[in-house]
């Protein structure tokens, strides 16, 4: 059997002391004869010259960068699932050129492979009638979309983008473990693996000659520009929402190359043509990169429970109005059972056999088969896969049959299936390993490589590295995030330096496409500005409650009852030091949030997020009174400072006024909400005081009047003075001026928000505030709810 070669008793840096290769596996770090790989010495060099903690120190910013930049996936274990840390290991896995040219030689011929069985499977079917493909096989898959039958792709071609999973051999060559064609992931991923990584090797990284990345991004943008879908249309990126493991990829690739990203619901089929719904109606869409599986991609001819799909969507391929990227229906490529079948249906299609085997697979779900398998383990046992003329096919190398025939008769036995219901056997191939950093040393650990091809004008372009797998053990699901395994960079390193790569998207092409609003989008965002104005007013009213107690010690106190009556009947109820509503408000906010991180700053995000870690922390430590209402001022700074960030670095486009327009609609009716209350002439003493506080305005009315509140003082400042930024007529001003530049304007006449808003406006510009009354604000309140009502209906429904 080929071995691996254990290192010569050489001195080895105090790093690698501890590191020994598996016997019969293959090692990234060290070659068959057991000498360092040239590619790895600079690394190597660079890490024996530091010491532990400056080891240490540069690794620790790989994880804080990630952290600052928010990328997170999420974890299954509960529902809703949690946001995890993602888990970089911070040691890239590298591979010279020449041999990332040869695995991409390999790959590039079974991309075409595949790209051909798919449009059999889905056309002629010949390799069902000849006998390549066994129907059953087929015909039982849950991948195997019949609607699809016959619909031809409107650029010609199934595959766009593909995704493999490799492994190196003990003598050194490499297999694929898997195909990924239904909607591969990584590539975004691989983006901030890069950015993470070089961080960490900032000093390092420069002088490595490591191809970069962002050209794969380019090129591929290029690529859907020239599909004929596109011409003149939109491309977006299709996701299953925030709930879905790869939603951060999905955001950070439509924000990295301008693409919209939208949910199956942003989208509607009319006379055949996919549309998105924005707030200046519906725009054709040209390309759609989707992320999500094909069978929930259209309720109404695919499976009719799904939430995530378009109805109409496959009608709309049928005219092939739409470029779809990956077709529906790619996951029957994803089958491991058609492992089995691809060594003789290169032969068949291409007259080559596959230049890059895959893991020795057999399927089982033929009777003679499965019977043939058990009745002669002694001899497989004996000569191995390749030494019996099996009546189907393994696709497996020398070594891999060999492992089969060292495997013992209880996992050969495993590996068939006993119910014969189409499912596959397969060896348990032990995948090569590569250095990851543990506990001060480099230790070998399992990993594969993703490599991930586009399809251009000019044949399949691959990514130069950018994402590797590891696991805690041999075992494939250990490499699975969702079972603690971790990811890496991939260096592929030249001998002389690379040429920079330019910017995704050139200057002199961002203004191709204006922008467009999904309406799903613009009510996030809207929703986003009123729940952040909700915590605000609820930092202050919670802060104010405390402060009173702290100075009375009396919770009976009238001041205190009318202020948390007050509370009580907007939801606020004083049942803990840190109420849960403030948390409920929190969450609603990041919720809708989480619905437009392409439209987010991460500066955005990570305040938010900032914001919630820090209620946490004081709801454990805050004590009723004064120490209570310090805490809200501290999380009165951060929401001020989320504000800041969000509403003064958004560019003014329809994204930014729908947020304002939320954040001035919430504020203003939150202003006459609590003025009716506590400037009542009939409300308890000092409780003017309160409502002067809840609108942040002591300063400004010591300034501006003689005296303690009354309640004719607080109506002049809190509702009709046209400069306070916390006054119902200046929020009715920013309402009225937002409302201006808002699409589907009638021949310069007042559109139907402006209307609602015109008259309250010109009420509150010339009221006098000794007459304002109840009633006035309570009307106020009543039209700016309609005006909200009038909003959804036109806009975001």
């Amino acid at each position: 059997m080929t071995g691996h070669v254990a290192p010569p008793p050489v001195a080895l840096p105090d790093i690698l002391a501890e590191y020994r290769p598996k016997p019969g596996v293959a090692d990234e770090l060290f070659d068959t004869n057991g000498a360092i790989r040239p590619v790895w010495n600079l690394l190597i060099e660079h890490l024996s010259c530091r010491t532990p903690d400056v080891i240490e120190e540069h690794f620790a910013r790989g994880p804080k960068y990630l952290r600052d930049a928010g990328v997170y996936f999420r974890q299954y274990s509960t529902i809703p699932a949690p946001e995890r840390e993602w888990p970089l290991s911070p040691v890239p896995v590298i591979i010279h050129e020449d041999e990332w040219a040869a695995i991409c030689a390999g790959l590039t011929q079974r991309a075409d492979l595949l790209e051909m069985v798919m449009a059999d499977l889905y056309g002629p079917a010949r390799l069902i009638s000849d006998g390549h493909l066994p129907a059953e096989l087929i015909a039982h898959s849950p991948e195997w979309l019949r609607p699809l039958v016959g619909v031809k792709p409107a650029s010609g071609h199934f595959l766009h983008q593909v995704s493999f999973e490799i492994s190196r051999n003990p003598d050194g060559t490499w297999f694929v473990l898997g195909d990924r064609t239904q909607a591969p992931s990584g590539a975004g991923f691989a983006l901030e693996n890069r950015i993470a990584t070089t961080r960490i090797f900032n000093d390092l990284y420069p002088r490595s000659n490591v191809h970069r990345l962002s050209g794969f991004f380019r090129s591929f943008r290029d690529a859907m520009d020239q599909l004929p879908g596109k011409q003149g249309r939109r491309a977006a990126i299709l996701t299953p929402g925030p709930n879905n493991a790869g939603y951060f990829e999905h955001t950070y690739i439509a924000r990295y190359l301008g693409l919209l990203l939208l949910e199956g619901e942003d989208m509607l089929v009319r006379d055949g043509e996919v549309m998105v719904r924005t707030v200046e109606g519906p725009e054709p869409l040209g390309a759609i990169w989707r992320r999500v599986d094909s069978d929930y991609l259209d309720p109404l001819e695919l499976r009719e429970d799904s939430q995530l799909g378009t109805p109409g969507l496959v009608n709309a391929l049928r005219q092939e109005s739409i470029d779809m990227i990956n077709a529906l229906g790619s996951g029957i490529l994803e089958m491991r059972a058609m492992m089995a079948f691809l060594p003789r249906i290169s032969k068949e299609l291409t007259g080559a056999p596959l230049q890059m085997p895959n893991i020795a697979t057999w399927w089982c779900g033929q009777s003679s088969a499965r019977d043939y398998v058990k009745t002669n383990l002694d001899r497989m046992m004996i000569g191995g896969a390749r030494d019996l003329d099996l009546p189907f096919d393994v696709g497996a190398t020398t070594a891999q049959s060999e492992a089969m025939r060292d495997a013992g008769p209880d996992k050969l036995e495993a590996w068939i299936d006993a119910e014969g219901k189409g499912l596959v056997g397969q060896e348990l191939v032990t995948v090569s390993t590569a250095p990851a950093y543990v506990d001060g040393k480099l230790m070998p650990r399992p990993m594969t490589v993703r490599v991930t091809a586009a399809r251009t004008p000019n044949g399949w372009n691959f990514m130069p590295g950018g994402y590797a797998r590891f696991g805690l053990s041999d075992a494939a699901t250990a490499m699975a995030m969702q079972h603690g395994g971790s990811v890496a960079d991939v260096w592929v390193v030249s001998d002389a330096p690379v040429p920079a790569s330019q910017p995704v998207v050139e200057s002199s092409a961002a203004r191709i496409e204006p922008e467009a609003l999904p309406s799903r989008a613009a009510e996030n965002l809207f929703w986003l500005g009123r729940y952040v104005e909700r915590i605000d007013a609820a930092l202050r009213m919670i802060r104010a409650y405390h402060l009173r107690l702290a100075e009375t010690g009396d919770p009976e106190d009238p001041r205190l009852f009318t202020l948390g009556g007050f509370m009580g009947n907007v939801g606020i109820a004083m049942d803990a030091t840190i109420p849960s509503a403030l948390m409920s408000l929190l969450s609603s906010a990041h919720n809708c949030a989480s619905k437009v991180r392409d439209r987010f700053s991460p500066d955005g995000w990570e305040a938010l997020q900032d914001i919630g870690k820090s209620i946490e922390r004081l709801e454990r430590s805050a004590a009723p009174g004064d120490d209570c209402a310090r805490a809200m001022s501290i999380l009165l700074r951060k929401v001020t400072g989320f504000s800041g960030l969000v509403q003064e670095n958004m560019y003014r486009s329809a994204g930014w006024r729908f947020l304002a327009l939320g954040r001035a609609l919430e504020r203003c009716d939150s202003i006459a909400m609590s003025t009716i209350v506590f400037a009542d002439p009939g409300a308890p003493q000092g409780c003017c005081e309160i409502a002067i506080e809840l609108g942040d305005n002591a300063m400004t009315h010591r300034r501006r009047f003689r005296g303690s509140p009354s309640p004719q003082s607080v109506r002049d400042l809190l509702i009709c003075d046209p400069f306070n930024p916390r006054s119902a007529l200046f929020q009715l001003d920013q309402i009225l001026e937002l409302a201006r530049f808002l699409p589907k304007g009638t021949d310069g006449r007042p559109s139907e928000l402006e209307r609602i808003i015109l008259p309250l406006q010109a009420k509150f510009a010339v009221a006098d505030a000794e007459y304002l009354t109840a009633d006035d604000l309570g009307a106020l309140r009543m039209e700016l709810s309609r005006a909200s009502d009038v909003l959804w209906s036109i806009y975001l429904r």
